[in-house]
């Protein structure tokens, strides 16, 4: 019996430590969606052409929030300038930077409604995958308690009792996701 607790304890920690890893991968996506504020994250996506291969920007410069509406990246090499300031210019992410000496000017231009929408319906997409993600989480785990109470490690009354401690786990992991989400969409429609 006191195998079958730790059986299952290891199980729960290893589908509540999924769960997480889902939510954490939404925040990081979250993270790189663009608000009307400026954020050091909005520039992760970024890839330098840097003494011959591609690199992250933050390993050729760094990146600071003077103000809300404006991220100014300090490169390292005066000679990496140019191809730093061109990397965010065609990052996709409509900023329009500006070099000044050793540093980028980079503002970030208030987003359009329609721009908002959009961004809106991104976050959202993030959300269901991260729920999706979770749920294929509690499916394993479902499926692993029906084995467990299939080759008699545990009865049918203790399958049943996990079933339910694994749906309130999902449960709480998706109403996070949910409330992420909530506080992402605001942020996003936040003028």
């Amino acid at each position: 019996m006191s195998g079958d607790v730790a059986d299952f304890k290891s199980l729960k920690k290893d589908l509540k430590h999924r769960m997480d890893q889902a939510v954490e991968v939404l925040k990081k996506e979250f993270a790189g969606l663009r608000t009307g504020r400026a954020h050091t994250s909005l520039l992760d996506p970024v890839v330098v052409e840097a003494y011959g291969s591609t690199m992250p920007l933050n390993q050729v410069a760094n990146v600071s929030v003077p103000e809300p509406r404006m991220l100014v990246v300090s490169v390292w090499d005066r000679s990496m300038i140019k191809a730093v300031e061109k990397a965010i210019r065609n990052a996709g992410l409509g900023l329009n930077p500006a070099a000044e000496g050793q540093t980028i000017r980079v503002p970030i231009p208030p987003l359009t409604e329609e721009r908002r929408a959009e961004l809106t319906k991104v976050a959202a997409k993030y959300g269901e995958n991260a729920r999706v993600a979770v749920r294929n989480v509690r499916r394993d785990g479902m499926d692993q308690l029906k084995k467990m109470e299939k080759d008699g490690t545990i009865s049918q009354d203790e399958q049943r009792a996990h079933e339910k401690e694994v749906q309130q786990l999902t449960d709480e992991t998706i109403s996070t996701i949910d409330e992420t989400l909530k506080h992402k969409e605001q942020e996003i429609m936040q003028v």
